[in-house]
């Protein structure tokens, strides 16, 4: 596993990483989110020994830096263009291969993971911000490393592209892997994390399964939509059972399915539609992370 233990930077007077511990186990993807000006980009750069603070991060119990070959123990894909833009992208991983003393039948074999074989011979200052992360995914590949740290991997993606990287890093994972990935894109982390990781002006607000996370914070309620509203909600408020009106219906709280349908029933009230709503990861992340973003505009209203 990795292990992150009191990680923490100043910039100047402002604390960016307030002493923050965590892990990333193999076997899982973990999701690293947090709003923006939140610290994840300084926390990566800290866990990599990119950036000057306090704490350490072991390596399967050992610090980076006492490995021979840390590139055979983490890829890190952390900016998207790093690199030469006139030189092509084999010779690019090339060059990163002979230095990291790999195999340069992997050059090929990581151009072809990433969908660039056919542009191997070009020079990437032509390429589009997706298919720059790409060859950056082809670099952090290249020693088939234990971990991947990737920030914001998805940036610059079309959909195709976001689906094809879900399903690599998923797999990559379930191979004795373990991937700690940042993203912005609350739907896409949802789907692709085992575990989550989040920050708020540099503290640790969350640490926990992906399950957990949404559950622990936001809990599930019953949405219904009947015949007679005026009645039903005359037996709500008799039952004294809170509601929030919304889509024509009643948004329910601390109440199941059944509990709902046999209270119309009972009432003779058609029901036209009845359902269990389960909170998202956007629902639960921003709860958590309420009062914690650096920049915050006002939300608009039906004003």
């Amino acid at each position: 596993m990795i292990e992150a233990k009191q990680l923490k930077k100043n910039f100047g007077k402002k604390v960016a990483v307030d002493g923050i511990s965590f892990r990333v186990d193999t076997g899982k993807v973990t999701g690293f989110l947090g709003p923006n000006g939140a610290g994840k980009s300084t926390t990566m750069r800290l866990m990599l020994d990119l950036a000057e603070g306090e704490g350490q991060t072991l390596y399967d119990g050992k610090r980076l830096h006492d490995y021979v070959h840390p590139s055979e123990m983490v890829g890190i894909l952390l900016e998207a263009k790093s690199f030469h833009p006139t030189r092509s992208a084999h010779n690019h991983l090339k060059i990163l291969a002979i230095e990291g003393n790999i195999p340069l039948k992997r050059v090929d074999e990581v151009l072809d993971k990433v969908g660039l074989s056919s542009e191997a011979k070009e020079s990437p200052g032509k390429f589009s911000l997706g298919m720059s992360q790409r060859l950056g995914l082809a670099a952090a590949l290249l020693a088939n490393p234990t971990y991947l740290i990737l920030d914001e991997p998805a940036n610059g993606l079309d959909p195709e592209g976001i689906v094809w990287l879900r399903k690599f890093l998923k797999s990559y994972a379930d191979d004795s892997h373990g991937v700690f990935v940042s993203s912005h894109l609350l739907s896409e982390m949802s789907l692709l994390a085992d575990n989550i990781v989040v920050i708020g002006k540099g503290k640790l607000l969350a640490d926990t399964n992906m399950k957990d996370f949404i559950s622990g914070n936001v809990g599930t309620s019953v949405f219904v939509r009947v015949k007679d509203n005026d009645k039903f909600k005359e037996i709500l408020d008799k039952e004294q059972i809170s509601y929030i009106k919304e889509n024509g219906g009643f948004n329910i709280e601390k109440l199941k399915t059944d509990k709902v349908g046999e209270l119309a029933f009972r009432n003779k009230i058609i029901v036209f539609e009845l359902m269990t709503k389960t909170a998202s990861l956007e629902d639960a992340f921003l709860e958590v992370t309420v009062g914690s973003e650096e920049f915050n505009g006002k939300m608009p209203t039906n004003e």
